[in-house]
């Protein structure tokens, strides 16, 4: 199964470096804060991307805005606060501690337009 982890990782990585790249090549505008946000027919691919090149991305529906503040607050009140500071778990490498994703679950599931789908 983490093969198609791997997989499934490497092309999100691909298919946002290229965007990125490109945004940055058309824009008229100073790209200061890069793209921040794509959207398909079915769903809209928000990113965040911090000044140590962190990325952290959402995908939501199409009628959710912006939402720069929440992936900010993922990484600097969940990601920094309990994998940054925390000796156990090893950088640059998948987070493999349980709290972080015990926290960030509950933090996305307390967020206005989460809503959990059956099936």
């Amino acid at each position: 199964m983490e093969c198609v982890y791997t997989t499934e990782f490497k092309l999100m990585y691909g298919m946002l470096f290229s965007i990125r790249s490109f945004v940055s090549k058309m824009s008229p505008l100073d790209m200061k804060d890069g793209f921040l946000a794509f959207q398909t027919s079915r769903y809209k691919l928000h990113y965040y991307e911090t000044p140590t090149g962190i990325k952290v991305v959402m995908n939501t529906d199409l009628g959710v805005g912006p939402i720069r503040d929440v992936l900010h607050h993922i990484y600097s009140a969940l990601y920094v606060e309990l994998v940054v500071k925390n000796p156990l778990c090893p950088l640059g490498q998948t987070v493999q501690s349980e709290l972080f994703r015990s926290r960030l679950d509950s933090y996305v599931r307390s967020l206005s337009f989460f809503s959990a789908r059956a099936g």
